[in-house]
């Protein structure tokens, strides 16, 4: 697994819950170190370890927990290159949707070694899509709601998502957008410079 995944998991347990937490999790998934390097790659298992015993220190189902990740890689200033990086989609949450086709070969244009599962959405009528997500990262649908939901937030669209579960090469994500124009979406400057 890549380690920028690891990062992002640490980062979010740390801004979120505390170090102290973070801490705790490591030492249940017996990692034998506290900090993720961004650009080393992890043994799978690894990771896998690190999420059970996030699961289980929060109390919480890891889909739940998955999700709120994927709201905090949009929503938190420290990782605002992130959303700037899904903000180039489109201009409004239509196209941005239109655009999760390209995301994992927009991400490896940023990160070489990084790879994401393929992402296929299909537009079943006006306002009503589905997102397969394609196998290659365990949980990453769960992942993708949050970030779905954070971005609806970010347009200022009003969206409802439903994990629909696996089916045939992937999991599948429903995606029906009530209203485009729902309230003020986050600014956004094309030129402007992530931090």
């Amino acid at each position: 697994m890549h380690g920028l995944i690891n990062r992002a998991i640490q980062s979010f347990v740390c801004n979120t819950y505390g170090q102290s937490r973070w801490i705790r999790m490591t030492e249940a998934a017996n990692l034998g170190f506290v900090e993720f390097e961004a650009m080393l790659m992890y043994d799978d298992a690894m990771t896998a370890q690190v999420l059970d015993a996030m699961s289980e220190e929060l109390g919480r189902p890891l889909p739940e927990v998955l999700e709120d990740l994927g709201t905090y890689l949009v929503s938190n200033p420290n990782t605002e290159a992130l959303r700037r990086l899904l903000r180039f989609g489109g201009v409004n949450y239509v196209e941005f949707l239109h655009s999760l086709d390209d995301l994992p070969d927009r991400a490896r244009l940023a990160v070489s070694d990084l790879s994401l599962p393929p992402l296929e959405l299909d537009e079943h009528a006006q306002n009503e899509f589905t997102l397969t997500c394609h196998p290659g990262l365990p949980g990453f649908e769960s992942v993708m709601i949050g970030v779905l939901r954070a971005m609806a937030d970010d347009y200022g669209a009003l969206a409802m998502l439903e994990h629909n579960g696996p089916k045939g090469e992937g999991n599948v994500i429903s995606i029906t957008l009530i209203e485009t124009s729902f309230a003020e979406g986050r600014s956004f400057d094309l030129g402007a410079t992530a931090r």
